[in-house]
């Protein structure tokens, strides 16, 4: 009885900030709208134990709770994912909005190839279900905003390679290089001699499968190594989507790794997710302690001037920096739609556990960059005080083809 009291006294006082078209259902059969329309989202609790997460509503809770099967939740995930944020946001205190995330900050090879591999080894097949045919597992770019992913994720590469002005005979290094894509590209389409590197062993499996597919075998080498055990000296070098996972006090090393392995007259570019808090290491409503524990073990997000700092201390300077937000926001939204389409044929590739997570963290990613809470940059950079020969004088070659 005092739980339900509790819950009532909690019901009423969201609902008299703001209506929500949320439903409670209870062990007992009781029933509590938040609104006085029809529910879009109704969330059953069948126990009294599950209640203390639903009276502390962050991101961290509702997800944890969902995931470990505490709770049910019916309804579109969009809605789902627009529910809990606004639970969050009129439950918590306003100083409880970006809630300090206490990561590990000791990135070890060790601990990285096992975050990695947790995140990209659940299966080929799970992330061909809801990629593009090309298996591009980054934020697209929808160049005129009407593409398909496909054609958005190609435009996206070809993007890359004409912004660090990649030419036949150069050599290049991907750095996470996924499934091979980009590697691919660069040799098929702009003659370059590719190497890439991945942590993941189904990732490296797939990839090297690719190229041989694709009769690239002589232009391209697929690698399972670490960024920090590369040799060599590179014309270019991409990293793409992987400097998430580096930690925010590793950062100037890994760019100066970088620096190390490019050529005197060579140019980079880093793609990448950056929070918008200045406050580095802050996410809203606990959606970052979320993705921590069940997601993206040890990743931290920087906020750009951070990055672009990082990079200069790594002895690096920037020619040039995109903001891409927009593009993933779409790019996410489309993976949530393909995972809710293809959910049957997910659900007998992974357990209920982990269906759940990547539920709610494709719609989630989806809703926060919506809302600027993340961004995605991309930035080319040289060597500092090394200018490469033939670089133009402004932006417009990265839009001539």
């Amino acid at each position: 009885m005092f739980w339900e009291k509790k819950l009532v006294s909690w019901v009423d006082s969201i609902r008299d900030q703001t209506a929500l078209p949320l439903r409670l259902e209870l062990w007992n059969g009781q029933k509590l709208d938040f609104d006085r329309h029809a529910p879009k989202v109704t969330i059953r609790v069948p126990k009294a134990t599950a209640l203390g997460y639903l009276l502390k509503p962050s991101l961290f809770n509702l997800g944890k709770a969902y995931v470990e099967g505490e709770i049910e939740v019916e309804g579109r995930v969009n809605e789902i994912i627009s529910v809990g944020n606004a639970l969050a946001r009129h439950s918590l205190k306003p100083e409880g909005k970006l809630a300090r995330i206490v990561r590990s900050t000791h990135h070890s090879k060790k601990k990285d190839e096992d975050a990695i591999r947790y995140h990209y080894d659940v299966s080929n097949e799970f992330y061909r279900m809801w990629l593009d045919e090309n298996m591009v597992y980054s934020c697209a770019y929808f160049e005129e905003g009407t593409e398909s992913l496909g054609e958005a994720q190609l435009k996206k590469i070809d993007h890359i390679l004409t912004k660090i002005r990649l030419r036949p005979g150069q050599t290049l290094l991907d750095i996470g290089c996924g499934w091979g894509a980009l590697v691919m590209r660069a040799a098929e389409k702009f003659g370059a001699q590719c190497i890439g590197t991945t942590l993941s062993q189904n990732q490296f499996d797939l990839a090297k499968e690719h190229v041989a597919r694709a009769g690239l075998a002589a232009r391209v080498e697929i690698r399972l190594e670490d960024y920090r055990d590369t040799k060599g000296r590179f014309d270019r070098i991409t990293s793409v989507g992987m400097f998430e996972h580096v930690g925010a006090k590793h950062l100037p090393d890994y760019f100066a790794k970088i620096h190390s392995l490019l050529a005197d007259d060579g140019m980079a570019m880093n793609h990448g997710i950056t929070t918008t808090d200045f406050n580095n290491g802050e996410t809203a409503y606990g959606g970052g302690e979320f993705i921590d524990q069940y997601v993206f073990p040890h990743g931290e997000l920087q906020h750009i001037g951070s990055v672009l700092r990082a990079m200069q201390e790594g002895g690096l300077e920037v020619y040039d920096v995109e903001n891409l937000r927009r593009h993933y926001a779409r790019t996410c939204s489309i993976w949530a739609e393909n995972f809710e389409e293809r959910a049957k044929q997910i659900r007998t590739l992974v357990d209920d556990r982990r269906f759940r997570i990547w539920r709610v963290y494709l719609a989630g990613c989806a809703y926060a960059f919506a809302q600027d809470w993340v961004s995605l940059y991309q930035v080319v950079c040289t060597k500092a005080g090394r200018e490469p020969s033939g670089l133009p004088w402004s932006r417009r070659y990265m839009y001539l083809h």
